[in-house]
């Protein structure tokens, strides 16, 4: 626990200071509605920490999201494996802890950030909250390398805010008490609906719907390392023969910087009227062409998750999945295995018109929007309930 005391100067209660920790897109997009709920709670200071595992794609989501990050880490990453930053990190965050003296840290998901900020929160004694918590595959190689991280924050953290009543209920039998258990809900389903109303169709997304005009429009999403060679060529090549075969469906792939997916999109789905290879889209933009799509396909975690706020149909370019609920709901159907079978599933996507009324109408699995005030009262309460035990 925190050294900093429960009093300060003047006698009055401390602030309650919560440190959360985002690296990446998916860490902005799901902890900006707990940011937002802790920001406007009294008595409470949220010091918002940037680690630095990527920049390009986090700064504009950051902005976009209208977050004011108090700590940034500049990463040499003299070498770009995990176990450079794996300690670098390590070493900047057991500065920040010492020196900030949080009464709590929140991660998020499974990214080094998130394993890394629980392993230094552990090692200062210090307790940690884990949003999007118990997720697993059953396959310590895919997802590659957040399933570890998963089990691994699993086993440091303190409090564990889990998505979906499955993921609450496995983490009960794993062992974990349930008065360490939180069922909240998913922060994306906050974030969806307010980055959505926050702006009109964005000028990139409305040329891209325009370019589709009367045709279908896939969206493709790929990019895990799992996927990488063989895989992803012959799932491309399934997509390209579907596409081709039909003069009303046309393909939008923004393509990830990933030399591999470079390479393995141009080859594969190059010279194609119908199919669109484009840079990466920001979120906004993303997320408006989503909702616009006919068809979405991805190996993406977060997507899943989309989907049934967006009321789009989606295909799982993976062998196996980390949220069944997309797929038990209805939502999303798991393409894995051979390229045979996603080429199954999508003519079947095309031969049933009413699966996409039935999306439209499904309840969301992963909650109703208001995750990120639960976590944030969770937290409030957890740090209240550990100050008066010391007393």
């Amino acid at each position: 626990m925190a050294s900093q005391g429960q009093h300060g100067e003047t006698g009055k209660p401390s602030p309650i200071k919560i440190l959360t920790l985002i690296g990446t897109r998916p860490e902005v997009i799901k902890l900006a509605p707990v940011i937002r709920a802790l920001e406007s709670t009294p008595g409470v200071v949220a010091v918002n920490t940037a680690s630095g595992q990527h920049t390009d794609l986090f700064e504009p989501l950051a902005q976009t999201f209208d977050l004011q990050i108090h700590q940034r880490f500049r990463l040499e990453r003299r070498d770009p494996g995990l176990a450079s930053l794996t300690r670098e990190l390590l070493e900047h965050l057991d500065e920040l802890f010492e020196r900030e003296q949080p009464d709590m840290i929140l991660v998020q998901g499974d990214t080094t950030t998130a394993m890394i900020g629980a392993l230094g929160g552990f090692y200062r004694r210090i307790p940690v909250g884990h949003v999007e918590a118990r997720l697993r595959s059953g396959n310590p190689d895919n997802p590659f390398p957040e399933e570890i991280n998963r089990r691994l924050i699993g086993q440091l953290a303190t409090v564990h805010y889990a998505p979906t009543p499955r993921s609450a209920r496995t983490l009960i039998d794993e062992g974990i008490a349930d008065s360490r258990v939180e069922m909240v809900g998913n922060p994306v389903v906050d974030s969806l609906p307010w980055a959505l109303s926050m702006t009109d169709v964005p000028e990139r997304a409305g040329e891209l719907i325009d370019w589709v005009g009367e045709q279908r429009l896939i969206l493709l999403t790929t990019h895990r390392r799992e996927s990488f060679g063989r895989t992803m060529a012959k799932r491309l090549h399934a997509l390209r023969a579907f596409v081709c075969s039909r003069d009303d469906l046309a393909l939008v792939f923004p393509v990830h910087p990933n030399p591999a997916v470079r390479e393995a999109a141009t080859r594969e789905l190059g010279e194609c009227d119908r199919i669109k290879l484009i840079a990466p889209l920001d979120y906004l933009d993303f997320i408006h062409l989503a909702r616009a799509a006919w068809l979405l396909v991805s190996d993406s975690g977060g997507v899943q998750e989309e989907a049934p706020t967006l009321g789009t149909p989606l295909l799982v370019i993976r062998d196996n999945t980390e949220r069944p609920e997309a797929v038990e709901a209805g939502v999303a159907r798991l393409a894995g295995g051979p390229a045979s079978e996603l080429s199954r599933l999508l003519e079947q996507t095309y031969d049933d018109s009413a699966w996409h009324q039935t999306v439209w109408e499904t309840e969301n699995p992963f909650g109703d929007g208001a995750s990120g005030q639960r976590i944030a009262r969770s937290a409030l309460r957890y740090v209240l309930e550990a100050r008066e035990a010391k007393r």
